[in-house]
């Protein structure tokens, strides 16, 4: 094995180690989050206010973001941004939630620490994620039945998120937490399998169609 490529690996397994340990932090902010937002009788509604900190503030200002979770400037200073920043617009509990994070110097972590927050949410609400991976997106109709299909096996109701693979021809892909379900081992999803490849094949042959020369 080359120098240059078992540096590369040891990069690869050193971002890896981060990215577990960010969450395993993230975890532990987001049970106490979940923990306060319960005990103010809430949780809903401070679960939406921290999804809004996300998409309206983290995604629209990446710069601002970059300014939270960097470790060269100060606490202090992270603080009067955020009394700037959502000062009079966040609800207290979020906007002091933030600032105990930040005196840790663990903003860094907030997207990590939103989506344990939901994954802790859900599992309160008696919910399962399970993330649906399809060659052709899906309607309501056969989401439904993709649901109801799980609903068995699964501990609580499932929340279907959709995700498109075109490359994955014909096939569906169900993962629940670390578990992953294939149509061709799950039984009870095989005819939902069989409809998606029989979609596929009818978009295949309407490109071609679409795209063949008369004469």
């Amino acid at each position: 094995m080359s120098t240059e490529r078992s540096q590369q690996e040891t990069r690869e397994a050193a971002a890896i180690l981060a990215d577990v340990g960010a969450e395993q932090v993230a975890a532990v902010y987001a049970g106490a989050f979940l923990g306060a937002a319960k005990a103010s009788g809430r949780p809903e509604a401070l679960v939406a206010e921290l999804d809004s900190l996300v998409a309206d503030v983290l995604d629209r200002f990446p710069e601002l973001e970059k300014t939270l979770a960097s470790a060269v400037i100060a606490h202090e200073e992270k603080e009067k941004i955020l009394d700037r920043v959502l000062g009079g617009q966040a609800d207290p509990l979020v906007l002091s939630f933030l600032k105990v994070v930040s005196s840790r110097g663990r903003l860094d972590c907030l997207r990590a620490i939103h989506r344990q927050v939901h994954a802790a949410y859900e599992r309160m609400q008696g919910q399962v994620r399970v993330r649906v991976t399809t060659a052709a997106p899906l309607d309501a109709a056969l989401a439904q039945r993709i649901a109801d299909g799980l609903r068995p096996i699964l501990p609580g109701e499932p929340v279907l998120e959709q995700v498109v693979e075109p490359g994955l021809i014909g096939g569906i892909v169900v993962r629940v937490g670390d578990t992953v379900y294939d149509a061709s081992i799950a039984t009870q999803l095989e005819n939902l399998r069989q409809q998606i490849v029989d979609r596929s094949a009818h978009e295949i042959q309407s490109r071609r169609d679409r795209f063949r020369y008369p004469g």
